[in-house]
């Protein structure tokens, strides 16, 4: 049997702290279970937060010691991947037999990298991808990413990989996912916008692959009690927007507006090779003896000790 169900989880962080929005995610559990989803997508920096409007006391050419207070709270707020939190999502992908990929706000040492993880039945964490280029003012709280955490994995659903954000529309990286034969494409975002929604039909079209887009949702700067600096204050501070799409562009759920809700659809991956019949990008469609594509996989740490 090839037809499986796939599901994108719309929710969002909830301002009192990460163990709040870690419990408002377990409140799902016997809602996945009952969809009979094989694979949850939830949202970019769900556990951890997004800090929408926030500056962290910014300027150009000096930073406010009440920023610096701000960014310390961000920082224990976010979550190390051997932590109780990643081990409550591994136990949740156990009881519900759902793989998961969630957006964390992922802590290393002093530093903080917005990540999706790859959590599997019976395995709990298996992999991992840092964004690579954080957009715009992200850069100020988030560092880059390398090459070394670009997983392609081999899940129930289908092989699964994940591109944050607008890391989507970045051509070549979407090149090197369609070459790792990608067949589930998640895409963990806070866009909530109309282009947004296009370019997820893009890709799905373009990648001939089932898409699966899950944006966090979040309420208005009055209804959170907080003031964001140029915000109209009884507009959602994220729309939702999540949505499923298929290898032909067809949205097959979706997209889901200002609620928290499970979104789900039926696939089948039998789909995929007959989409692919007049477009595979990474085969038949090809021209390697014009384009090619180098990807440079090398881990890249700070600083590298060698004995000799």
């Amino acid at each position: 049997m090839n037809t499986t169900v796939v599901a994108a989880l719309q929710i969002g962080s909830d301002y009192r702290g990460k163990a709040a929005t870690l419990d408002h995610v377990l409140a799902f559990e016997d809602e996945i279970t009952a969809s009979g989803a094989s694979l949850v997508v939830m949202p970019e920096a769900l556990l951890g937060g997004y800090p929408k409007g926030e500056t962290f006391g910014t300027r150009l050419g000096y930073r406010l010691p009440e920023g610096r207070e701000t960014f310390a709270r961000y920082h224990d707020n976010a979550v190390d991947l051997d932590g109780p939190e990643l081990a409550a999502l591994a136990g949740l992908s156990d009881r519900t037999g759902a793989a998961l990929v969630v957006g964390v706000i992922e802590r290393a040492g002093s530093s903080l990298f917005c990540t999706a993880v790859f959590l599997e039945p019976g395995l709990g964490l298996v992999a991992k991808h840092r964004k690579l280029m954080p957009t715009g003012t992200e850069r100020l709280i988030w560092s880059q990413g390398d090459g070394s955490t670009l997983p392609v994995i081999a899940s129930k659903a289908g092989r699964i990989g994940a591109a944050i954000c607008w890391e989507n529309h970045m051509p070549l990286f979407r090149a090197a996912m369609y070459a790792k034969g990608v067949e589930i494409w998640c895409a963990p975002t806070v866009d909530e916008r109309d282009i947004w929604r296009s370019s997820m039909r893009h890709i799905a079209h373009e990648g001939r692959c089932f898409l699966i887009s899950a944006c966090q949702v979040q309420p208005s700067p009055a209804e959170l009690g907080i003031t964001v600096e140029g915000w109209r204050d009884d507009r959602p501070l994220i729309g939702g927007g999540s949505m499923i799409v298929g290898p032909l562009g067809d949205v097959l759920a979706g997209p889901l507006d200002a609620e928290t809700a499970l979104l789900t659809a039926v696939i089948d991956q039998r789909d995929i090779v007959r989409s692919r019949y007049d477009l595979d990008v990474a085969g038949h469609y090809s021209r390697p003896d014009i384009f090619s594509l180098a990807v440079d996989e090398t881990p890249r740490p700070g600083t590298t000790f060698v004995r000799t």
